[in-house]
């Protein structure tokens, strides 16, 4: 098994969510696939070395039926040297509704870097039409304080988790913001597949931690399975637990 199929991303459109490597992923799944579209419904930083071509439309559908490079880039607009904006989810439906490639793969919100996160009441944005959301957390996260050096809305993930600002984050915890409907399972379709990834499990240590996260969102959800990877790595599959 190699991290597409692990991550079920082969087909159809895949939303990644969360914090601590959706940007990575996106580009290596991209990478593996045939005839990939990448965008996002939020902001996006400047990718294009990490697609063959990007093109900006605003008729995204139109442009994959007559994409010949591969993976393809679509955005909106540049809104600034350093970024891009996302299209509407509708628009994301539509791209795949034309049927030109294999698989949509889509940012669907933000972390500002960090490692971990829980949405706001506006995230994530996620089309309807989805059929994989990947939320994603690292495992770096473990072991540091819930703060905002670390942590995208700390508030949010000590909400959910019980536990106050600046406390050490436990496996427990990331395995609950995880599993939890106001945070990574926060906005998946009805009828979506939702596969957790941990990410940056870069050791045997770090592989341990991440199969303790595993094992809990495993007992508190139905995912079907969860994904350990280096997303940064060749060959960033660690382990799918199921």
């Amino acid at each position: 098994m190699d991290i597409v199929d692990a991550l079920d991303a082969a087909g159809g459109t895949t939303c990644l969510v969360g914090a601590g490597g959706k940007k990575t992923t996106l580009y290596a799944l991209a990478d593996r696939i045939d005839r990939a579209v990448v965008t996002a419904t939020v902001r996006i930083p400047i990718f294009d070395r990490h697609v063959a071509e990007v093109v900006v439309t605003d008729d995204p559908a139109d442009a994959v039926r007559t994409a010949d490079r591969w993976p393809l880039g679509l955005v909106p607009e540049r809104e600034r040297e350093d970024r891009y904006p996302g299209y509407d989810p509708e628009t994301i439906t539509a791209i795949a509704a034309a049927d030109a490639a294999d698989a949509v793969l889509v940012k669907a919100d933000g972390a500002r870097t960090r490692e971990f996160k829980a949405p706001n009441d506006q995230e994530p944005q996620v089309p309807p039409s989805a059929d994989t959301v990947v939320p994603v957390a690292s495992a770096h996260a473990v072991g540091k304080p819930l703060t905002s050096e670390y942590v995208h809305r700390p508030e949010r993930v000590a909400a959910i988790t019980g536990r106050d600002e600046g406390d050490e984050i436990r496996p427990v915890d990331v395995a609950a913001v995880l599993a939890s409907d106001d945070g990574g399972m926060q906005g998946v379709p009805d009828g979506a597949r939702a596969i957790p990834l941990i990410n940056k499990v870069d050791d045997e240590e770090l592989a341990a931690v991440a199969g303790d996260i595993a094992a809990e969102v495993l007992a508190r959800s139905d995912v079907p399975k969860v994904v350990l990877a280096r997303m940064a790595d060749p060959d960033p599959l660690v382990a799918v637990e199921e």
